[in-house]
């Protein structure tokens, strides 16, 4: 019987749709592995944030994940003066080795710890000499084997496997192929995640060359939100947007490294009133903060380009105000620009001219973008029952009343103190109706001194501007 062709027509168009498929499915995963491997739990990046947790680093002592820090302490808090912690305390107080340094030593070493000594000179931070180098990759390997690290590593596999799984939702989110669309160039680097489990907040980007001669970019995503009942959790507004940002260095970096000439100028001015504010972030350089610029403006623009909501968009270029990056509304119009004028300016690389430009005019109108954003920060204009200074405080009054000259969103608190003994014990807190004031109830002790910094992390504005840090200091009768 001869079928017909209506027939064999149907059969042969859905064995090509079903090839199309598979070829788009091998074509797309294979571009998301060749790019980005999923996320893991690196043992090098673990061990060193172990070390200089036992040296004493404040950035690697982070108890947040206090179910695996737990672990962390009992199986290493022997090991506290060993010959290698010793030598770590020695070279970081000398070299200010810390941050993003120990990253950058921890994939310079391979699977047993050994140095990969041809990338000392080329891609290793700076503030290892080679010596020093060479040295602790010894004494790390006598650390690991007298520690019984392996032993550690072993133990841990299933909750290491449990993060990696909890992970793979923000990994999975991401859009590659608007990188590529957008800066007009496939990235020359591979890009690693991996997941920092005592780093708290801490994230890092960090590279080293492989035998092939490209650059092998990491982001170390820190871990700092738990679930109730103690576990690592990644909730997408917070993680995704710090993983967008790490993804984006491997476009970003290599742009201004091709001619810093035509940014200096303007990036020193720009640098010379928020370094402050840089320096808090690890940000020594005015060429490092201009990375950090266009990389967050990179960020909002995906945000845009993906039809983030509103607020989603707010609350990070708001972030980024508040991290001094007073410029950066005007640096996301610039690559909106940039995008609406792709038959001129291929790539971002082409446009780097006129972002130069573009420089120079947030140079030339820093003091006003800065006067302007703290314009728009609430303002503490009084307290009610005490006043700041105060000498003879009332230890029986048993609320602090707070006004704002403008409107809070109205949630939460956020304070922090400059010691325990030095901290009121804080019961609650409520806003008035109008949302412009903020009842703390408190219990204070007599012939006391208080000391408290007020933070913008809960008092923010409607749109999310938070507040300036305020320090407040009193004392009862």
């Amino acid at each position: 019987m001869i079928k017909p062709i209506s027939a064999m027509f149907e059969k042969i168009s859905k064995y090509v749709l079903i090839v199309l498929f598979n070829l788009s499915f091998m074509f797309t995963y294979g571009q998301r592995t060749q790019i980005i491997d999923r996320p893991k739990v690196d043992e090098r990046i673990e061990i060193l944030s172990i070390v200089f947790r036992l040296a004493g680093n404040r950035e690697y002592n982070s108890d947040v994940f206090k179910r695996y820090i737990d672990r962390v302490n009992e199986h290493y808090g022997p090991f506290k003066e060993h010959e290698l912690i010793t030598f770590v305390k020695k070279v970081k107080n000398e070299n200010g080795i810390g941050y993003d340094a120990v990253m950058s030593m921890a994939i310079h070493l391979d699977n047993k710890f050994n140095l990969k000594q041809k990338n000392i000179e080329e891609t290793l931070d700076k503030r290892w000499s080679k010596d020093n180098a060479v040295q602790f990759a010894t004494l790390l390997q006598k650390f690991y084997k007298n520690s019984n690290s392996k032993r550690f590593f072993q133990e841990n596999q299933a909750l290491y496997k449990e993060v990696q799984k909890r992970f793979l939702p923000i990994y999975e989110h991401i859009d590659l192929g608007w990188y590529p669309k957008f800066y007009g160039k496939k990235p020359s680097e591979k890009f690693l995640i991996v997941n920092g489990l005592g780093n708290g907040g801490g994230n890092y980007g960090v590279s080293i060359k492989n035998p092939r001669g490209y650059k092998e970019v990491y982001a170390i995503m820190g871990t700092w939100s738990m679930d109730s009942l103690g576990m690592a959790k990644f909730p997408l507004q917070s993680y995704f947007p710090t993983l967008l940002h790490e993804f984006n260095h491997s476009f970003v970096n290599y742009l201004l490294e091709k001619d810093t000439t035509i940014f200096r100028d303007s990036g020193e001015k720009l640098y010379r009133v928020v370094k402050e504010k840089m320096n808090r972030q690890a940000y020594g350089s005015w060429q490092t903060m201009l990375n950090e610029a266009l990389v967050r403006a990179a960020v909002i623009k995906y945000q845009k380009d993906h039809n983030f909501t509103t607020e989603e968009i707010a609350k990070e270029t708001n972030e980024q105000l508040d991290r001094g990056f007073l410029w950066i509304e005007r640096l996301v119009d610039e690559l909106d620009n940039f995008d609406r004028q792709r038959d001129r300016y291929p790539t971002l690389e082409n446009y780097m001219p006129v972002l130069a430009k573009a420089y120079q005019s947030y140079a030339a109108d820093i003091s006003s973008l800065d006067a302007t954003y703290e314009a728009r920060r609430p303002k503490i204009i009084s307290f009610d029952g005490i006043q700041d200074g105060q000498n003879t405080v009332n230890s029986t009054i048993g609320q602090l009343k707070i006004n704002f000259d403008k409107p809070l969103i109205g949630q939460g608190r956020s304070f922090r103190g400059i010691s325990k003994e030095s901290f009121p014990l804080i019961k609650g807190q409520r806003y008035s109706p109008d949302k412009k004031s903020v009842i703390i109830d408190w219990e204070l002790e007599s012939n006391k001194t208080y000391e408290i910094i007020i933070t913008g992390n809960a008092f923010r504005t409607a749109d999310g501007i938070p507040m300036k840090d305020y320090y407040l200091k009193f004392s009862t009768k």
